[in-house]
């Protein structure tokens, strides 16, 4: 926005510059051309009242006063009796005959005339000017005088030059003018919309009011996005709190009535056996959804990020969960970092155990017996330098898939035992610690998720 005003301005001020300084150079060159032609009109007529006497008489002239006029002014001048025969030329021997010239023929003719015209000979415009020397109503001769426009013409450059550098000068004052009222005109709605960037983000913070100057309209608006933001923090506190103490209090009846299925089963008939172990199993696998969905709301309430040593800890859980692997006949490897690569990063605490649970609990379950799990640390160049990694040899995901992945309750296999929310909770968790995760294809078929982890001081 700020360089739209700026250019605004600009261009108005071009458009009046122009408007003004084209007519002025033009009205300028018509007047330098005008002035010059009255001074030897005047010049001429002089001349030719100092040779009318000898020219009536027929005497001869004397070439003096022209010579001196001419090494004054530089202007040619030539003096021709009545049949267009010279008698004095500043620049030419004498006698030649100018009866054929336009200009002379006009003169004897007992008319003045002025103009401009080319000079094959000296390669340049020439201004003239030719008078006739008369009295009586007789005209006895005529006089030309002739001047290179090219001093004419400099000065009008000159001129013409000086409305260019006035023009610049006027549009650099009034860039800088025009940037300083633009960015003052601005600066509310880049106020504005770093506020709204800052809401689009989920940084609802109440103690931190959008205040802007600028017109009444502008600030309406920021008190406007304030108390929407203020709002919006309490509803999402409050979803939180829901959450958070809904999954704590459903914990404890339905581990209560899990108890209960459980002790039926002696005195529950083998014909309704089955039906009992499903609905333990039924209950088992809500308890796992209200034990992610109270991890999930308190992703939102995360501590500042922590330093802590990736390829440790990864190194622990695939020690941990190589356990749960073999008892699926899934092979879980570990492949660390190249010896003297540092792989301390920042993270929120237990955030890297959490995400390594929940990736490697489904990169199992999704490779099914006999696959292979592996997972690695490296360090690669970028802004985030340390990647966590958990490679999987399984069906993998189509790229719609990817992105529904990391949405909360999608799941691939709707018969596969799982909530849902394992990657929306590492996801959350990877933000949390300023990392980020994505999923990409392995090589030869499966999974890779990616966790990329920014590099502690």
């Amino acid at each position: 926005m700020t360089r739209r005003l700026l250019l605004s301005y600009l261009t108005v001020t071009a458009a009046v510059l122009l408007l003004l300084e084209i007519p002025l150079g033009l009205f300028y060159a018509d007047r330098e051309v005008e002035r010059r032609t009255a001074e030897l009109d005047r010049d001429a007529g002089v001349i030719a009242t100092i040779y009318e006497d000898a020219l009536e008489r027929g005497a001869a002239l004397v070439a003096e006063p022209a010579e001196r006029y001419e090494q004054r002014t530089g202007v040619r001048v030539v003096v021709v009796d009545r049949d267009g025969i010279s008698r004095v030329d500043t620049a030419q021997p004498t006698p030649r005959d100018f009866s054929t010239r336009p200009e002379i023929a006009v003169a004897l003719g007992g008319d003045r005339t002025a103009g401009t015209r080319p000079s094959e000979t000296l390669g340049t415009d020439l201004l003239y000017v030719a008078v006739p020397s008369a009295s009586g109503g007789v005209v006895h001769g005529a006089v030309r005088l002739t001047l290179d426009t090219a001093g004419t013409d400099a000065q009008i450059r000159r001129f013409q030059a000086g409305l260019v550098a006035v023009a610049v000068v006027v549009l650099a004052t009034m860039a800088l003018i025009g940037w300083v009222l633009a960015r003052s005109v601005t600066r509310p709605v880049r106020q504005l919309q770093r506020a709204a960037e800052r809401f689009a983000s989920g940084d609802l913070r109440r103690d931190d009011d959008v205040t802007v100057g600028g017109p009444p309209e502008l600030q309406a608006l920021a008190a406007t996005l304030t108390t929407m933001a203020t709002r919006l923090a309490l509803v999402l506190e409050e979803q939180r709190s829901f959450v958070a103490d809904a999954s704590h209090q459903l914990r404890t009846p339905l581990t209560a009535l899990r108890l209960r299925l459980e002790n039926l089963q002696s005195t529950v008939p083998e014909a309704g056996a089955a039906e009992l172990d499903a609905a333990i199993d039924e209950t088992d696998r809500l308890g796992r959804l209200v034990g992610d969905l109270l991890q999930l709301a308190r992703t939102d309430q995360l501590p500042e990020p922590v330093v802590a040593d990736l390829a440790a800890i990864a190194g622990e859980r695939a020690d941990t969960w190589s356990a749960v692997a073999d008892a699926a006949a899934v092979t879980l490897g570990w492949r660390p970092p190249a010896p003297g690569e540092r792989t301390v990063v920042q993270a929120v605490a237990g955030a890297v155990e959490q995400i390594l649970d929940n990736v490697i609990d489904n990169a199992v379950a999704a490779s099914g017996h006999g696959g292979t799990v592996t997972v690695t640390v490296r360090v690669v160049p970028g802004p985030r330098p340390v990647e966590l990694a958990v490679i999987d040899h399984g069906p993998g995901l189509s790229d719609d898939d990817k992105l529904r992945a990391l949405r909360r309750f999608w799941r691939n296999d709707a018969g596969r035992d799982g909530t849902g929310l394992g990657l929306p909770i590492a996801v959350a968790l990877a933000e949390a610690s300023g990392a980020t995760l994505r999923l990409a294809d392995t090589p030869g078929g499966g999974l890779t998720v990616v966790v990329a982890f920014a590099a502690a001081r």
